[in-house]
């Protein structure tokens, strides 16, 4: 029996060396839909038996080379013209065919969760876009989300390429696809997007170790993470926390089904308290109430009303809800910056009284309801029912707070071992970039790190001069009425100092932002602003006005400051509505007050009676602006900065 078993495991060990078991693999990226660069010089890659003879058939050329040693084969093609679509077949010991092969413009998109962000989650201002998004020149590549601390990988986990229509659109970058539309409109080229994004990700975990050896605190912690045992111990411990919390949670809340059931519309909620909704917890009687707290509230709808879907618009909540209409079930959402929006069929609603019910779960951080957004009924002739105003509610149950988890995607290097090392081969035009939320608490330091990203992503494609694009952080939380300090204007200012770095660009979105939402939904306005940056800078279209006003120098005249910009050819403006315009005046004791300005023969003059000897001034410098803001002729706004380094 040994000897039959000795035999056996000789065979299989043979079967599996031979040509049949090893036969040729390709990267995800190298698949059926790819867009390939054109003008320059194009990778094709793979793995095969080692030593294998490999031949390619690709544009009426047959290309012929050998795998290494380790099975790793590589084919330089020339540079190309766009076009296509085209086929390319690759024999070995098997034969790999790819279709609908075409030639043009490839950028990647990266960045954090405004990168990430879809075209479904901004529907609600682009149902014409969506609708007519088909268009098989524009397509996305999406990189698997995943982290590796100790090897750069080869290949991605999946991915495909996806052309562009009104069903998968939903799902591709939001400023990514409009950015691509923009420039397919006008150059009329194949543009495909490798959409490698992740929310909430600082900076670091984009860049390699090398890159990182200049900051002492990511690279100690890389060093860490490098012990496989360490970061498993981290995962268990989170999801251990977790679900021993959600089981706690579940066990002991007095409103579920098994319990009191007080989704059901039988409930008794003469005992139960009112709150106004919107409004956050903090600051109420529900500051110290983590676990879950479920919200009533009565409605009156007309049987025209009732007969016919509907949708209900419930803002933004801290935290998952669970949601029903007259004790059915209507939608779950677990992320608490997503915005509800949920479907009501006919049949849920009655002529007459119906309830809304929301469960609400709180694990940390505050909890809530986001003010200023809708919360609403819209009926099906776009009837809508305000939903502002007094709630019932009552606690389901209260525990301690779910400590914080420890992020790993988060952690240095984690996504450049995974999301970028494995595109290096992948021939691009260039990256657009859309990040700093997750670097505002240190923002000084942005201005060596993003540097550093370039560099990082410039080395690993291996084109010195790849264009770089980015998005300068827009307008974000409640106004401050008097001048301050801001972290996110020193993060703007990282940004701003970053084009000093040769063939980059950034697109200002100063008013596109939303107090009360991170993830601003006017992403059409941040792609084709992308796409302004790329036809000047990229493609040569140096008519193209790409910029609102750029401050260059201040002089001091008397009791006013006078600022010199470069304009690009435009006129400057002032628009939007305040108190103020945005301009703050200081003297030597450094206190800003906001000061008068006016536009006069191409410069700003600004003045405050109550700074009579002024040396610096301040323009749109905090979290978010309010007031009138500077815009060029064409709408672009100018990109905050101050003349003092103070």
């Amino acid at each position: 029996m040994k000897q039959l078993n000795k035999y056996f495991l000789i065979v299989v060990s043979l079967l599996l060396t031979t040509p049949a078991f090893c036969q040729v693999r390709l990267p995800k990226l190298i698949s059926d839909g790819m867009i390939l660069q054109r003008d320059t010089k194009i990778k094709i890659w793979g793995w095969s038996a080692p030593n294998e003879k490999i031949a390619i058939d690709f544009l009426n050329k047959k290309h012929k080379i050998q795998a290494n040693d380790k099975g790793e084969w590589e084919l330089q093609l020339p540079n190309q013209k766009a076009g296509g679509p085209y086929a390319m077949k690759i024999v070995a010991s098997n034969a790999v065919e790819i279709n609908d092969i075409l030639i043009g413009d490839v950028w990647l998109c990266s960045g954090q969760s405004n990168m990430a962000m879809t075209v479904g989650a901004v529907r609600d201002l682009y149902e014409n876009e969506i609708a007519s998004s088909e268009n098989k020149f524009i397509r996305n590549f999406e990189v698997p989300r995943e982290y590796e601390f100790n090897v750069a990988r080869t290949d991605l986990s999946g991915g495909s390429w996806v052309s562009a229509n009104p069903t998968t659109v939903t799902k591709f970058s939001a400023a990514g696809y409009f950015f691509a539309k923009e420039l397919y409109a006008k150059y009329k080229i194949p543009i495909g997007m490798i959409n490698s994004s992740y929310g909430g990700t600082p900076i670091h975990a984009w860049l390699s170790e090398e890159a990182l050896k200049p900051f002492p605190t990511s690279y100690n912690e890389i060093q860490e993470l490098k012990n496989p045992d360490f970061v498993k111990s981290i995962e268990n411990k989170d999801i251990e926390l977790e679900k021993s919390w959600n089981v706690n949670l579940l066990s002991n809340d007095e409103g579920l089904a098994t319990k009191g059931n007080w989704a059901s519309n039988l409930t008794n909620i003469q005992d139960w308290q009112e709150a106004k909704i919107p409004g956050m917890w903090n600051g109420t009687a529900l500051e110290k109430i983590y676990g879950v707290v479920w919200y009533k509230k009565e409605i009156e709808v007309s049987k025209d009303f009732a007969s016919n879907e509907s949708t209900l618009k419930l803002g933004t909540m801290m935290g998952a809800d669970s949601t029903y209409v007259n004790g059915k079930f209507i939608g779950y959402t677990k992320d608490q910056w997503s915005s509800r929006k949920y479907t009501i069929p006919a049949s849920a609603l009655v002529e007459g009284k119906n309830t809304i019910t929301i469960r609400l779960e709180r694990k940390r951080g505050n909890g809530g309801f986001v003010e200023g957004l809708q919360y609403e009924l819209v009926g099906s002739n776009e009837e809508n029912m305000n939903l502002k105003g007094i709630w019932k509610y009552k606690i389901g149950f209260n525990q301690d707070a779910l400590p914080n988890a420890v992020n790993l995607r988060w952690k240095p290097t984690s996504l450049y071992n995974s999301m970028i090392q494995p595109l290096k081969k992948y021939a691009v035009k260039g990256a657009i970039w859309y990040q700093g939320e997750g670097n505002a608490a240190k923002p000084k330091e942005y201005a060596q790190l993003l540097p550093a990203l370039i560099g990082e992503l410039r080395s690993v494609f291996n084109n010195p001069n790849m264009p770089f694009l980015y998005v300068q952080l827009p307008n974000y939380m409640k106004p401050n009425s008097n001048p301050s300090e801001s972290n996110w204007a020193l993060l703007r200012e990282s940004q701003l100092k970053t084009l000093s770095v040769p063939n980059t660009g950034m697109a200002t979105t100063l008013d596109l932002g939303e107090w009360n939402d991170i993830h601003p939904h006017k992403k059409k306005e941040v792609g084709t602003r992308l796409a302004l940056v790329a036809q000047n800078l990229v493609y040569g279209d140096s008519k193209v006005i790409c910029y609102g006003p750029k401050y260059k120098s201040m002089q001091i005249e008397d009791n006013k400051i006078v600022l010199d910009f470069e304009t690009f050819g435009s006129s400057m403006q002032f628009k939007g509505k305040g108190t103020h315009t945005n301009f703050a005046i200081a003297g030597e004791d450094k206190k800003f007050v906001w000061a008068e300005a006016k536009i006069e023969n191409g410069k700003i003059t600004v003045w405050s009676a109550a700074i009579p000897n002024p040396v610096a001034v301040r323009y749109a410098w905090a979290d978010n602006p309010d007031g009138e803001k500077l815009f060029n002729s064409e709408g672009l706004p100018a990109s905050p900065f101050r003349t003092d380094s103070w």
